[in-house]
């Protein structure tokens, strides 16, 4: 080894002692006749002292050095006269006595400090430098611990780990896939894996009743802060298992990780209904670090000549406490909130309780006093509180009431950070209608099970079939999704004639599976998480990139490798693939 020791680790204990470190010169400080350097290494940084007038040689060499050139010193731990308790190494200094120079550094792009001076496109662009900063370091540690903590836990009851195949084919339903073309047939393509969904069914057909794997998947989709078109899942499957089976044992994952690696005691996770959810916060992925649940208000508004609230499918409302001190200012500016193009909303009513015990309004044109009241009483409201409501149609009028509460939990403080509450949302619908195409889709995928009491409604009333599917929520943050499977090749088939396959389709996409599940296919289901986004949410991050070593930018591309890229002519001959201009 060229190093003796890391440079994040020597204190007081080591006093006298000779020792060898490598690392980045983080900076350079000529202070009188001495000189210090900060040496850093993926461990942390110690200080280095050099007496110039003692070591002139040392002093010259130095002078010609700068900021990332690697190094090599030989020196005596000493303590520091002026010690900095911010570093683990702060009690200490190095007198040097021997330094080599292992190799040269151009000058950075940008500063590689924690509060570095380079923007993101930037740091991308030179990412190998980025996580040299202690933000991005940290973030790549903490994802490293997790994905111990996760292997070990399962590990612990009986999960084997077992890989599934990247080159696969192309199946027709969710996201797009990425193609690959195979040069060796001509013509055909294999497809880069969304999930491994179908091989780990199979594998439980196979018999190994418990696995997971932590695996790279890939989707050809649109991108934001919490998606990549390549990201990391914690896929699992387990057989001869129901519903509160699988609940259960992933509860206890998220108790050890917590526990492991944010020191955390996690209450029993609550559940909650897809109806009730989206009743009760208008999202599928309710933040329930507060409370400002929606409430109905059609049976004390519709009563009036307010024409807006008469001819909608639904008037809804939040109570925001201690809020009736918002100045109109800030009443239009939550109006002009909603208007945004990405919520859609036409407008916000609003009614302050005022501390005298009256009522005022955007509607008082509409609505006396006493119908105010009916309203405050309706929504739980007292004297010094706001209430805020929207209407229209169903399911539109509750996400953009949905966006309105986040939007106001946001700015009354209530979402906040180092605060954890976990919900499993269940009973999902197994199937949505799409208008234009004029066909089903899945609700999660294909392979889903109805509810057992729901099946015979397949028959009759495809619609109101609830699956036997489950979301693990973390903070408003899906975090986790999975169902128990369809284990029956006559159910399966009847699951592909609702979402509008023929029987020579479902052959020729999944025949594979069916013809498996003659041969004895145990009942099972499985769970499959995010990682990168389970990360940013237990680090109480926006944007999963922080996670990741080398990811893509909005546009989904590596700006360091230049990732997209043109091939030689030759390749694409090779693959038979010609590209029109």
């Amino acid at each position: 080894m060229l190093r003796t020791n890391t440079c994040g680790e020597l204190n007081l204990d080591h006093v006298g002692q000779t020792v060898t470190l490598c690392g980045w010169i983080q900076k350079i400080r000529k202070l009188g006749g001495m000189t210090f350097i900060d040496l850093r290494d993926r461990y942390g940084i110690t200080q280095l002292a050099i007496n110039s007038e003692t070591h002139e040689e040392f002093a010259k060499k130095v002078e010609k050095m700068g900021r990332e050139w690697v190094i090599k010193v030989t020196g005596t731990v000493t303590e520091r006269y002026s010690k900095n308790k911010n570093i683990p190494t702060g009690d200490i200094e190095i007198i040097v006595d021997a330094i080599d120079v292992l190799n040269e550094s151009a000058i950075p792009p940008f500063t590689i400090e924690d509060e570095s001076d380079g923007g993101e496109e930037l740091r991308l662009k030179y990412r190998y430098l980025d996580l040299r900063r202690n933000p991005v370091k940290n973030n790549l540690i903490f994802r490293h611990k997790m994905g111990i903590e996760i292997r070990n836990y399962l590990n612990n009851i009986g999960f084997l780990d077992i890989e599934t195949p990247f080159l696969i084919r192309s199946t027709p339903e969710g996201a797009r896939d990425f193609i690959v073309p195979s040069r060796v047939s001509p013509g055909e393509f294999y497809a880069l894996p969304q999930s491994p969904q179908t091989f780990k069914q199979l594998l439980m057909v196979s018999g190994y009743d418990r696995y997971f794997q932590i695996v790279r998947c890939f989707r050809d989709e649109d991108l934001r802060a919490d998606r990549q078109p390549e990201f990391t899942q914690i896929d699992c499957e387990m057989s001869f298992i129901e519903q509160e089976d699988i609940l259960n044992t992933f509860e206890g994952l998220m108790q050890h990780v917590f526990k492991k690696v944010k020191n955390i005691d996690i209450d029993p996770i609550q559940r909650i209904t897809y109806a009730d959810a989206m009743r009760l916060y208008g999202s599928d992925k309710p933040d329930l670090r507060f409370g400002m649940e929606f409430v109905e208000l059609n049976d004390v508004m519709q009563h009036k000549d307010f024409k807006i609230f008469n001819e909608a499918e639904l008037v809804v409302g939040v109570m925001a406490k201690g809020c009736a001190h918002y100045t109109r200012k800030q009443l239009d500016a939550l109006t002009d909130f909603v208007r945004r193009p990405q919520i859609g909303a036409a407008g916000l009513v609003y009614v302050l309780c005022q501390p005298d015990g009256t009522f005022k309004s955007s509607v008082d044109k509409f609505y006396d006093q006493e119908d105010l009241k009916k309203v405050a009483q309706k929504a739980g409201a007292e004297a010094g509180d706001l209430i805020l409501i929207l209407s229209g149609k169903t399911e539109k009028t509750q996400k953009q009431l949905c966006e309105l509460r986040l939007e106001m939990g946001k700015q009354l403080g209530l979402r906040q950070a180092g605060v954890y509450k976990l919900l499993w949302v269940v009973d999902f619908p197994l199937l949505e209608w799409d208008d234009e195409t004029n066909r089903f889709y899945a609700k999660h995928h294909m392979f889903t099970a109805p509810k057992p009491e729901h099946e015979a409604l397949l028959d009759t009333n495809p619609i109101a079939v609830n699956a036997n599917a489950y979301d693990l929520v973390i903070n408003g943050t899906e975090v986790g999704g999975g169902s128990i499977r369809i284990h029956n090749r006559n159910l399966q088939n009847k699951m592909f004639q609702i979402l509008g396959f023929s029987q020579e389709q479902a052959d020729y996409q999944f025949g594979f599976m069916l013809s498996a599940f003659q041969y004895g296919c145990p009942p099972h289901g499985g769970i499959a998480f995010g990682f990168d986004r389970l990360c940013s949410v237990l680090s109480d991050t926006d944007s999963i990139r922080d996670f990741i070593a080398f990811p893509k930018n909005n546009s989904a591309r590596d700006t360091m490798v230049n990732a997209p890229a043109a091939v030689e002519n030759s390749q694409l001959d090779e693959l038979s693939i010609q590209i029109k201009k």
